[in-house]
């Protein structure tokens, strides 16, 4: 149950039993609520005492790995504070538009490409944080920070459409930033290409996480300086569980964790695909990411099954249910989502006949209704909430969603699914009737299908405008004009321009001498902020040391 080097009986060998008398009858306890309850009892109570224990602040190791269930119970989760009817509504119309332009680029004569599936799977995502969490600038503690998947930015285009923040013909500019008239949108964020739009780069691979956990670290330091108050802003990043394979997406976990990065959250959209197919076929990667960033002193949430589940999973007396989902590898929940009812009758509950029990009264369309939790939008709002409320350290929230979510049966988990861009004209009447959005079928075109959008006084523009000004206005949005600070005298510089006459100086020292005249400068020396990770001593900046110190968001312990 545990990843730790030592086993327990190494751990207990290292402790003295003072009582061995209560030690037998915490065992003969044990040992008769396993005969008696059986297995999954068992394991409850043993889960239950570990959990009391961490409660108390006993140090006890973590578990490394959870049953792959959500973290949240549906009897700890809050209640849902949105219309969620209304919010389905404004979500579909989004994914509507994204899929949309993405099509649309493909016209004769264009043909730039695309993703469409990535945003289909983590709408829900996005959704519950643009309607209950996000931020804007204009918020009175500041706006958060939001690192935005490369690959969902259609998502983000299609939402400022229905927000009336892009037109339609700057939709048909996706991924034409030269080619179309008046300049087109970038196909992923670019602050320099979209500098009023775009806040951060992410798209490279690992570019995104990394980059989050120090922006988070450098708002603590605002914070801890005085600078900014920076208590009321957090920094969320969306990823791909694909993505996490790249060095830069986990190689600073630890800093996060060690500097009780509590204003980071990470959002992990794990629709187990890559580009050419699951990303852990043969394992679970959400087990995999569990135990990464738990052993690296994360607060870790998941949310793997929607609210269908828990009927089925409150009847799981003896743990049959959760031993299947704990034991079926990715690649059998990804050849689910392309079959049907009937085959995940047949070759996952069928495999117990207790879980076989659970269902024989379901209709094969009640299983294949059954829903992952990444598209649950109370199930999210449970994990965003906890989330926000963690203190101590980062916190990231695995959600399971499915690749090419809505986009109908020739998108939805299969391995090529990444690279599709278009849609028949079958595609899109199937994806607008699974939305229920009102659209004729004669303005369905093969090449130009309408955006879709609600009249300026409907409710849904109404709920939707009221909902971002509440959060401090729309996003994703940036401030390209910043306060100018006023210049150091040139004074300052003069023993730099006077140089060292004849004597030959390193160009560090010349540096540090410069740094440290600036430094005493009372306009600028305050937001003068060196970062060094180590030999400070091998350049000739011990000097600052006196004077700079070292900063830890913990204080000197030594």
């Amino acid at each position: 149950m545990s990843d730790n080097h030592y086993s327990p009986d190494q751990q207990i060998e290292n402790l003295v039993d003072i009582d061995p008398s209560e030690t037998a009858e915490w065992h003969a306890s044990f040992d008769a609520a396993l005969k008696n309850a059986g297995p999954a009892r068992a394991k409850y109570l043993m889960l239950s005492m570990l959990r009391h224990a961490h409660e108390n602040n006993l140090p006890i190791s973590q578990l490394r790995n959870t049953d792959y269930i959500n973290t949240i119970s549906p009897e700890n989760e809050p209640p849902f504070p949105g219309d969620e009817d209304m919010e389905r509504s404004i979500r579909r119309a989004v994914r509507w538009n994204a899929a949309i332009m993405v099509h649309r680029a493909q016209r004769p004569g264009v043909g730039v490409g695309g993703h469409i599936s990535t945003y289909a799977s983590s709408s829900a995502l996005y959704e519950v944080g643009f309607n209950h969490f996000f931020r804007g600038m204009d918020h009175s503690g500041g706006g958060d920070q939001i690192f935005f998947q490369g690959h969902a930015s259609p998502g983000m285009y299609a939402r400022a459409f229905v927000e009336g923040r892009l037109t339609e013909d700057q939709m048909d500019g996706f991924r034409q930033e030269i080619s179309h008239p008046g300049g087109g949108l970038s196909s992923y964020p670019h602050p320099r290409l979209m500098p009023e739009f775009w806040q951060f780069p992410t798209v490279s691979m690992g570019i995104g996480p990394i980059n989050a956990i120090y922006q988070a670290r450098f708002n603590k330091y605002l914070h801890n300086r005085g600078i900014k108050d920076t208590s009321d802003q957090r920094v969320w990043a969306f990823l791909g569980d694909g993505e996490m394979d790249e060095v830069e997406s986990t190689g600073a976990l630890g800093l996060a964790s060690r500097e009780n990065l509590d204003n980071l959250i990470f959002v992990v959209n794990c629709n187990l695909q890559r580009l050419d197919g699951p990303v852990r076929g043969n394992g679970k990667i959400i087990q995999e990411l569990e135990r990464t960033f738990g052993g690296a002193g994360w607060n870790v949430i998941k949310v793997i099954w929607g609210r269908e589940w828990d009927p089925l999973l409150f009847q799981d007396r003896e743990g049959a249910l959760v031993n299947l989902m704990n034991t079926t590898p990715d690649g059998d929940f990804q050849t689910y989502k392309t079959e049907d009812g009937a085959f995940v009758r047949e070759h996952f509950f069928g495999r117990d006949p207790r879980t076989a029990a659970m269902v024989a009264g379901w209709t094969d369309e009640q299983i294949w209704s059954l829903k992952r939790g990444g598209h649950d939008y109370r199930k999210l709002y449970a994990a965003y909430k906890a989330a926000t409320e963690f203190k101590g350290g980062p916190t990231v929230i695995l959600a399971k969603t499915i690749k090419g979510w809505t986009l109908g049966s020739s998108f939805e988990g299969r391995n090529a699914t990444h690279q599709m861009k278009k849609m028949t004209v079958e595609d899109l009447i199937a994806f607008r009737d699974r939305l229920k959005l009102p659209i004729p079928d004669e303005k369905i075109d093969k090449y130009l299908p309408p955006y879709f959008n609600w009249p300026e006084n409907s409710p849904e523009m109404q709920y939707l405008r009221e909902t971002r000004d509440r959060l401090g206005g729309s996003i994703p949005r940036r401030r390209s004009v910043s306060k100018p600070l006023p210049q150091p005298p040139a004074e300052v510089y003069d023993i730099a321009i006077k140089g060292s006459g004849n004597q030959e100086v390193a160009t560090t020292m010349a540096f540090v001498r410069l740094l440290k005249d600036l430094v005493r400068d009372e306009s600028l020396g305050a937001r003068i902020v060196p970062i060094i990770p180590d030999e400070a001593r091998t350049f000739g900046m011990d000097s600052l040391f006196p004077t700079m110190k070292i900063y830890s968001p913990k204080g000197q312990q030594y």
